[in-house]
């Protein structure tokens, strides 16, 4: 089968490897689309989890090609996506190849089936959206009046249509590209910052701009932290440091930070007692593990916008294309989807 076959670290090549066989238990999926995540440029640029050469691609969806023994066979030609995590703790997409390939292997008891004319290049956000509504069942949703969120990537405008469906009333997301927050608007963001015109701290800015807009980017005269009363639900998707410093100054006391961006070698440098005054709760939310049913539930729901966030869709044959465009970091990219059928 063709693959795009990650050679060594920053390589990637389009080449051919044996098509996988399905074990005992297990599916094969001709792969239809795959999502190009900034996780997979941090694999391609090179960490331990990925051994070359490696096969990477954990945003795909794709239909039932082949059978395992013990299999029901009735699975066979079923559009699908699957929870990619499996019985070893291993990946696919990371440690197993992934959707960068023509077919891949899969456990038959992840599968997810779809409608028979469900957009594949849509579900392949499905493996994100299901990260998101771990993240909700985490965040346990108890006060519906306002929620800030930092990021306006995929995780980021998810979690605002999350919300927003919950019955949040007014959600403000900061982010820094233009066109992805012209996009969170359009899917209901009540305010939206961009945190490139911040000239002064940023949790000042952002109260200021909740209390009085138009002093948003302007001088830090007028209302400073905690002059306002806060956000009562935070949500941190951008994996930034800066922004997590903020997300906890502008929690409201008694109020709850989700915390589900990735921050590498980054460590927290704040003062202990504003979690025992503020009565701050901070949640930790990773990966999807028992979110696929309910994520499926919404990405099928015609009314759910999962497909907004699809910038663009290109060849697999393209994928030197499609990797430039997600580092080239332009406004009006959100998800950048490989399509193999």
């Amino acid at each position: 089968m063709r693959a795009i076959v990650l050679v060594a670290p920053g390589r990637l090549e389009m080449g051919e490897v044996p098509t996988p066989q399905p074990r005992a238990g297990d599916v094969r999926i001709r792969t239809a689309a795959c999502g190009v995540c900034a996780t997979d440029l941090a694999m391609i640029d090179g960490n331990p989890r990925v051994k070359c050469p490696a096969v990477l691609g954990h945003e795909w969806s794709g239909f039932v090609d082949a059978v395992g023994s013990g299999v029901d066979e009735a699975l066979v030609g079923k559009a699908c996506v699957a929870e990619n995590i499996l019985e070893d703790g291993g990946e696919v997409g990371f440690e197993y190849p992934g959707g960068y390939g023509e077919f891949l292997v899969t456990a038959s008891a992840n599968v997810q089936v779809l409608p028979d004319d469900f957009d594949l290049a849509a579900a392949a956000l499905i493996e994100p959206l299901a990260v998101c509504v771990r993240a909700m069942g985490r965040l346990g949703l108890t006060n519906k009046r306002a929620a800030l969120i930092f990021g306006d990537g995929a995780i980021g405008l998810l979690m605002l249509a999350l919300l927003k469906r919950a019955g949040v009333a007014d959600v403000t997301l900061v982010g820094g590209r233009a066109g992805r927050l012209a996009l969170a608007r359009e899917l209901g963001a009540t305010q939206v910052l961009n945190y490139h015109e911040a000239s002064f701290d940023l949790a000042v800015v952002i109260a200021q701009a909740v209390c009085h807009p138009s002093r948003a980017s302007g001088s830090s005269d007028g209302p400073s932290w905690p002059a306002v009363q806060g956000f009562v639900n935070v949500v941190e998707a951008s994996g930034s440091a800066a922004a997590m410093q903020a997300a906890l100054d502008l929690a409201s006391p008694g109020g709850k930070v989700l915390v589900i961006g990735d921050y590498g070698e980054a460590r927290a440098d704040f003062p202990w007692n504003l979690l025992l005054h503020h009565e701050l709760q901070i949640i930790g939310s990773n990966a999807s593990a028992g979110a696929w049913p309910e994520a499926v539930r919404l990405a099928t729901d015609p009314g759910f916008p999962l497909a907004r966030l699809v910038s663009a869709r290109l060849p697999a044959a393209r994928f030197a294309e499609a990797i430039d465009l997600v580092r080239s970091r332009r406004g009006d990219i959100v998800k950048v989807i490989m399509e193999w059928t």
